[in-house]
């Protein structure tokens, strides 16, 4: 996208932009007149884009977003521009609008690195990944790009406004890589294969000591290793349990296998 360093051709030709801005408003979406008054036809431009993407005329916000970008180079409303394409098609979060709002995003940040809005496009890059995170269970291909584009986010700006939310995505995306490696671990105890069970929880823990259900992953390591005749090893994991944890759906069969590893019968262990 080359930026042509052209006079605004309003100011100069004042008479033949209003005529084009109104045939642009008679023919295109809604059929809008230039109101009396205006600014500009980018300033006409932008805020009709903005109240079709409040009343999610797609299309139609689409379409005012690309004339003010196409048409006015200069335009102080050009980056905002960009990003409200981007926001646009984020909103729609089908398959195909979510790979259109990354190109629009990685646009921006390409042209505009130190707009005061760069930290907003890198924040809404990382939730078209967020957004295209499949369950568990599945391919964790955008969950893991979401991860990097949010930790990126942290990284680059760690004085916006946005780090709590981008804190709260990343976790919530890291959850989501966890809960698929959990589910492998899980499967591994009730089949039974035991080694393959402890060595999956434990490099979980390693990987992301932050998981928010690592309860789960305490308790199945610890029933694991109990399994495996490696009492002492598995003791340290129920009492991280109980120490970490208020509520937990594990909490009562951990405080009771904490009483029996403790209890007469173990104390040689």
């Amino acid at each position: 996208m080359k930026r042509h360093l052209v006079r605004p051709f309003w100011r100069s030709r004042p008479v033949a932009v209003l005529l084009a801005v109104l045939g642009l408003a008679s023919c295109g979406p809604g059929r809008e007149v230039l109101p009396p008054g205006s600014a500009g036809a980018d300033q006409f431009l932008y805020e009709r884009g903005m109240a079709a993407s409040k009343t999610r005329k797609w299309v139609d916000a689409t379409d005012y977003f690309t004339k003010l970008i196409d048409g006015y180079p200069q335009s102080p409303y050009r980056a905002d521009a960009k990003l409200a394409i981007g926001d646009v098609y984020l909103a729609q979060s089908t398959a195909e609008s979510l790979v259109l709002a990354q190109n629009e995003y990685r646009e921006f940040l390409t042209f505009y690195p130190t707009s005061p809005r760069a930290d907003y496009a890198q924040y809404q890059l990382g939730m078209t990944y967020f957004k295209a995170m499949r369950s568990p269970g599945r391919d964790q291909t955008a969950t893991k790009q979401a991860v990097n584009e949010f930790e990126f986010f942290l990284q680059r700006y760690p004085n916006s406004s946005m780090i709590p939310q981008a804190r709260a995505r990343l976790r919530e995306s890291k959850d989501r890589l966890d809960e698929s490696d959990f589910g492998i671990g899980l499967h591994y105890y009730r089949t039974r294969w035991y080694p393959g069970a402890i060595a999956r929880f434990k490099e979980l823990l390693k990987s992301d000591p932050g998981f928010t259900n690592r309860d789960a992953v305490y308790f199945y390591l610890a029933e694991s290793l109990l399994r495996t005749e490696n009492k002492a090893e598995a003791l340290p994991y129920y009492e991280r349990l109980v120490a970490e944890f208020q509520s937990s759906d594990y909490l009562a069969d951990a405080r009771r296998r904490i009483s029996e590893l403790k209890g007469p019968d173990n104390k040689q262990s």
